[in-house]
């Protein structure tokens, strides 16, 4: 029987409980953290031979240059040979970089608004600008955008992909539109996996600006949760395809393949674009972390080398994610009382709970020591129209405190909601 169905006699009856529920909840003096997306200490413990890499007794790469000195800003050869056909990005264009591909989507988005894209009449930063943001999104890329004073447009997002009806009108109308936001693989925080179909209206359809660029953030492409392994989509041969070869820059990284502080991180795009990104970027350093590099590509050795870890990856977090839906289902599903996704990879569960009432949740858990990312952060502007989502990050603890946390915050779910109907 769903909640809508209780009468206010049953309702009572079950606030009471969960009311009991919480009150001992609070009473065990939890610390319990899902705030963040972060690999746990078994994960990065499956990387810890780059700790002796990349040794002593050659520091030179393939090319015989020595990877202590100066230069090679594109990055190492051999570790963008090995993320070329994970990414589907051609290895002469594709860039690797330092630990994080934020840094990455923060300097094309500086240099877009300082200097133009190669497609740009004129800077971005000399007029208004406006990015499409799916949602629900990323909270990160949403914080960009609040950094430049870049004007956030929310689009809703579908297991496959945006509202293609609203994105297709909203950028034909208006040239201010310089840019969509899009985790294509395994979305944060939905699990939504972009199709091909999808893919395609996006690098074809009509758009006012002339220099619009899609921001294809492809952190979770080798993420999966399950056998099934989605592959990437080759969206720059899509792009290039449609006549739009410059649309679409990719990012990724290795932050949560080997070790989240000292990762490797990548962009890639059309060649003319790699050009644009590499002229700025050599004002910016004389070359990345070659050493990095040259240890990832001694550890992860091939393409199979990082399918082959992150299998690993997958033995020790999916339990953690069937630990989640099974408590979610057990304590919410008959009651209907919340919806969640089942993702088939990534580091997220997307939960709605009763619409007006995510806040109330998220304050709840917290006095009870469970800390949760803050309601509507995966919205722009923190502000979810709505107020039911809920983002859940399960990587990071142990088994033991994922239950405690889900557990408890099952019961705020359903405290929060009582109290709403009761009020009516």
């Amino acid at each position: 029987m769903s909640l809508s169905d209780l009468s206010r006699e049953q309702l009572a009856d079950l606030q009471s409980q969960q009311r009991a529920a919480y009150d001992e909840l609070v009473g065990k003096g939890l610390k319990l953290d899902l705030t963040r997306g972060k690999p746990s200490p078994a994960q990065l413990d499956l990387s810890n031979a780059l700790l002796a890499l990349p040794g002593e007794e050659t520091t030179t790469d393939a090319a015989g240059t020595d990877v202590r000195n100066y230069g090679g800003t594109q990055g190492l050869p051999e570790i963008r040979e090995i993320f070329s056909p994970l990414l589907k990005v051609p290895v002469e264009q594709l860039v690797a970089g330092d630990n994080a591909s934020l840094a990455i989507m923060h300097d094309t988005i500086v240099y877009a608004l300082l200097k133009g894209t190669i497609d740009s009449e004129r800077p971005w930063g000399g007029g208004p600008v406006k990015f499409l943001c799916p949602t629900p999104g990323y909270d990160r890329h949403f914080a960009l955008c609040e950094q430049f004073g870049i004007e956030m447009i929310p689009v809703d997002l579908g297991p496959d992909g945006p509202d293609l009806e609203a994105v297709t009108r909203l950028v034909a109308d208006d040239a201010d539109i310089k840019g969509i936001w899009i985790v294509p693989t395994y979305a944060n925080p939905t699990g939504a996996v972009y199709s091909e179909e999808v893919t395609r209206t996006l690098v074809t359809m009509p758009t006012a600006a002339p220099d619009f660029r899609m921001f294809w953030d492809n952190a979770y492409a080798v993420h999966h949760l399950t056998d099934e392994e989605t592959p990437a989509i080759d969206v720059l041969a899509l792009a290039a395809e449609a006549g739009y070869p410059n649309r679409v820059f990719v990012f990724a990284s290795t932050s949560k393949i080997t070790f989240a502080g000292s990762g490797v991180s990548f962009f890639g795009s059309s060649r003319a674009n790699v050009d644009w990104y590499l002229k700025h970027l050599s004002k910016r350093t004389i070359g990345p972390d070659k050493v990095n590099h040259l240890r990832h590509a001694r550890y992860l050795k091939s393409p199979d080398g990082v399918r082959e870890l992150m299998r690993k990856h997958r033995e020790i977090i999916s339990p953690k994610f069937a630990l989640v839906e099974s408590i979610l289902s057990e304590r919410l599903g008959d009651l209907e009382a919340a919806s969640w996704t089942h993702p088939h990879g990534g580091y997220f569960i997307s939960l709605d709970v009763m619409e007006g009432t995510a806040t109330r949740v998220v304050e709840l858990a917290k006095q009870a020591g469970i800390v949760m990312t803050g309601a509507g952060s995966a919205f722009p502007y923190g502000r979810d129209p709505q107020d039911r989502n809920i983002r859940i990050a399960p990587t990071f603890p142990a088994p033991a405190e994922v239950s405690a946390a889900i557990d408890g915050l099952a019961t705020c779910v359903l405290l929060a909601a009582t109290e709403k109907l009761l009020a009516c």
